[in-house]
């Protein structure tokens, strides 16, 4: 399950996604999730969908690696989708003892579990094809305007971008203490909620031991190097955008005008359910 978890995690490869400008890839990545949240019928289902399909085809990342994220992830959308096929309101289209399924709670169901795997993709697509160091850097750069209100625009990114690379460091130390319990005897598979939860104790007390004594050895070395913040430091590889990235603006701005514009089109997933309902009855 932990080999399981993308998010966080870099990729390498040469693609055209992965040369992008980083802020380039934070604006995409934004417009995607707003998108996400726009969409409510067939077009602008397939109009996503073509979109993330062409992204990840550009990227060179395997697709069944970013699939891999979304087994993490399983029980939150389970949970979702009983929650919203049995207590939304609207016409009943089935029933199961003394449960209802209504047409907008199977809408919304449907919609939820979309919206949920896009967004885990699209989330991991940026951090696989994006090193920490230039995530940091268009972070920091995209926030700058904050400045004027007084925001530490740089010690919220280096504080994500320490996140980002702590992400790797932990699973990997999680494995190791899970695989040495293991090798003790212990029991991490059979058992109800309960049994596994208590079984989860020797696992996390010396994972936090370990994070909380990485974490002071970052602080020190840091302060061993007199540093002090962002303000009147230099980058040794500046931020610039290019002409692709120019491009890659352009074809987001007109994603995401296609994605609003779907919304007046009449193809509704919920009329489609209605009308194959129809044709059964």
């Amino acid at each position: 399950m932990l080999r399981d978890i993308t998010l966080g995690q870099y990729y390498h490869a040469d693609s055209l996604i992965h040369r992008l400008d980083p802020r380039t890839k934070l604006a995409g990545t934004l417009i995607f999730i707003i998108s996400l949240f726009l969409f409510k019928n067939v077009a602008g289902f397939i109009a996503i969908t073509a979109f993330l399909f062409s992204v990840i085809k550009l990227s060179k990342v395997p697709f069944r690696y970013m699939v891999r994220g979304m087994k993490s992830i399983v029980i939150l959308m389970l949970i979702t989708v009983i929650f919203n096929l049995f207590l939304s309101s609207g016409v009943p289209i089935l029933r199961i003892w003394k449960l209802t399924i209504t047409d907008n709670g199977l809408e919304m169901a449907i919609l939820t579990v979309i919206r949920l795997m896009y967004l885990i993709i699209g989330a991991s697509i940026l951090t696989l094809t994006t090193t920490p160091n230039n995530l940091t850097d268009g972070l920091e750069k995209a926030m700058s305007v904050l400045k004027v209100f007084h925001v530490p625009v740089h010690e919220i990114a280096m504080m994500m971008s320490i996140a980002l690379r702590f992400i790797p460091i932990l699973l990997e130390e999680t494995d190791k203490i899970m695989k040495a319990q293991m090798a003790r005897g212990a029991d991490f598979e059979h058992g109800n909620i309960i049994k596994k939860a208590k079984s989860l104790v020797p696992i996390l007390v010396p994972l936090f031991i370990s994070a909380f004594r990485r974490a002071n050895d970052l602080a020190m070395a840091m302060e061993a190097r007199c540093y002090r913040g962002g303000s009147g430091r230099t980058k040794m590889k500046p931020l610039v955008y290019k002409k692709r990235d120019a491009i890659t603006y352009i074809v987001l701005f007109v994603f995401l005008g296609l994605v609003i514009y779907s919304r007046g089109i009449h193809l509704g997933i919920m009329d489609m359910i209605r009308n194959r309902f129809a044709i059964i009855e």
